[in-house]
C-alpha cells in the first residue's frame, strides 16, 4: 500500500467504525496522518518573452595573423641557413646568406654599360653640334641636322638606362642576406644550405605566436541567421579542451566566387599560448538578439542557475525551458505546468534542438509563454496524484 493512499484509506475506514467501537484504532489512525511528511515546495520557472542571441557553429582553421613567407630576391647560392622550423626568431634577425658573387658580377656589368653609354653620348654629342655649324654655314641639309640631334638624344636616354640598370643591380645585391621581418618562430624550411636560390622561390615561413585566429567560411545565409548587428564569437579548440572568447569578429566584405562562401576572421586574445597555425578549431557565432520565449523567474537558487543558461529562438519560433524541466518515459516527454491552484498537470510537448551546453532545450509545441514550469518533474508528479487521490 502507498504511504500516500493512507490518508484517504483512514477516512473511508472510520466512515465504518464508531467511535465507541474503535477508540484506539481512530487515535492510531490520527497519529499516522499527523506524522506524514509536509508537501516540499516544487522548484518552479516561468516562461516569458527575453531577447535571445541566435547561435551558429562552423567549422574553422586557426591561422597566424602576421604570417610571411620569405622569398629570395636574387639568384645565388645558399652560403648559410641559421635557423630551422621550430627556432624562435628575433626581428631583423639574419636569418639566410646567399652567394652575392652573381650579383656582384651584375653589378660589374651594369657599370661598365653606363661607361659605354657615356662614351656613345659624347660621341652624339660632338656629332650633333658640328652638323649644326655645317647648317648654318650652309654646308649641312636641315634633315641631316634632325638625323645628328635624333641620335644625340637616344644617346642620352641610353645613359639613363644603363644607370637605372646599375641602381637596380645594387640593390638586388643588397638581398643577399634575408632578415627576418617579424619576432617570433620559423614554421617551415623550404631550401637547404647550398641550393640554388632564384628569385621568387620560398626559403622560410616565419609567423608571430602572440597574434592568432580562427578563419571560418559561412554560407550568406547563415551569416544571415545571425542578424545584421555586431558579432560576437568563441572559439572552441578541441586538440588543447579549451574554449576562448575571442575579441574581435570580422566579416570580409565578398565571398568566394568558387565556393560561394564568406570568409569570417575570429581573433584570439594577444599572446594565447599553445596554438598552432593550421590546427582545427570549432566557432560558436553570437549575432543580434531577438525576441522568444524563454525560462525566467526560478524560485529557488538552484532553478536559477538552470534558467539562466536558457537562449536562442526567433521571434516567431518555439519557446525556450531549461532540460531540467522536461520528464521523458520512453515515448513520453511532457512538463508540469502549474494549473494556478497550487497545483500541477502533466502537457506533453514535442522538442526542437538542444542549447550549446545542453541546459537548455527548444519547445515546438503545447507550451505559451506566459506559464510556469516545475524544475523538478519527479517532485511535481508527485503532488500531482497525491492531489487526485485526495480528490
Amino acid at each position: 500500500m502507498k504511504p500516500i493512499m493512507l490518508p484517504v484509506l483512514a477516512r473511508s475506514f472510520l466512515a465504518r467504525v464508531s467511535f465507541e467501537r474503535a477508540p484506539g484504532l481512530l487515535l492510531a489512525v490520527a497519529l499516522v496522518s499527523f506524522c506524514l511528511p509536509a508537501r516540499a515546495e516544487v522548484p518552479t520557472v516561468r516562461i516569458e518573452s527575453r531577447a535571445l542571441v541566435p547561435v551558429v557553429a562552423a567549422e574553422a582553421t586557426v591561422e597566424a595573423v602576421r604570417q610571411s613567407t620569405l622569398a629570395a630576391q636574387m639568384p645565388g647560392r645558399i652560403l648559410s641557413l641559421a635557423v630551422d622550423a621550430g627556432d624562435r626568431i628575433s626581428k631583423g634577425q639574419v636569418l639566410v646568406r646567399i652567394d652575392p658573387a652573381e650579383a656582384a658580377a651584375a653589378v660589374a656589368a651594369a657599370e661598365a654599360g653606363i661607361a659605354q653609354a657615356q662614351t656613345a653620348l659624347a660621341n652624339a654629342r660632338t656629332e650633333y653640334a658640328r652638323a649644326r655649324s655645317l647648317v648654318e654655314r650652309k654646308f649641312l641639309s636641315q634633315s641631316a641636322l634632325d638625323g645628328a640631334r635624333t641620335h644625340f638624344e637616344a644617346a642620352e636616354a641610353q645613359l639613363r638606362a644603363a644607370r637605372a640598370q646599375r641602381e637596380q643591380v645594387v640593390t638586388v645585391r643588397g638581398y643577399a642576406e634575408v632578415a627576418s621581418p617579424l619576432d617570433g618562430l620559423v614554421a617551415a624550411r623550404h631550401i637547404e644550405a647550398g641550393e640554388m636560390a632564384q628569385p621568387g622561390r620560398n626559403l622560410l615561413t616565419v609567423y608571430d605566436p602572440a597574434q592568432m585566429r580562427a578563419v571560418a567560411d559561412l554560407a550568406p545565409q547563415r551569416l544571415a541567421e545571425l542578424g545584421s548587428g555586431p558579432l560576437r564569437a568563441s572559439v572552441e579548440l578541441p586538440a588543447g579542451g579549451r574554449t576562448i572568447e575571442a575579441v574581435a569578429v570580422t566579416v570580409l566584405p565578398a565571398a568566394d566566387a568558387r565556393t560561394h562562401t564568406v570568409r569570417v576572421r575570429v581573433d584570439l586574445p594577444a599572446g594565447t599560448a599553445d596554438v598552432l597555425p593550421g590546427s582545427f578549431a570549432r566557432v560558436h557565432f553570437q549575432g543580434t538578439p531577438a525576441v522568444a520565449g524563454v525560462g525566467a523567474g526560478v524560485s529557488s537558487a538552484a532553478a536559477s542557475a538552470a534558467s539562466s543558461a536558457t537562449s536562442a529562438a526567433s521571434a516567431a519560433g518555439p519557446i525556450v525551458i531549461p532540460a531540467a524541466a522536461v520528464l521523458r518515459r520512453g515515448e513520453l516527454t511532457a512538463v508540469y505546468a502549474a494549473d494556478g491552484q497550487g497545483g500541477f498537470t502533466l502537457r506533453q510537448i514535442r522538442l526542437g534542438r538542444t542549447l550549446p551546453g545542453g541546459d537548455a532545450v527548444e519547445v515546438l509545441s503545447s507550451l505559451r509563454g506566459d506559464e510556469t514550469l516545475a524544475l523538478d518533474p519527479v517532485q511535481a508528479g508527485i503532488q500531482a496524484r497525491s492531489a487526485a487521490a485526495a480528490r
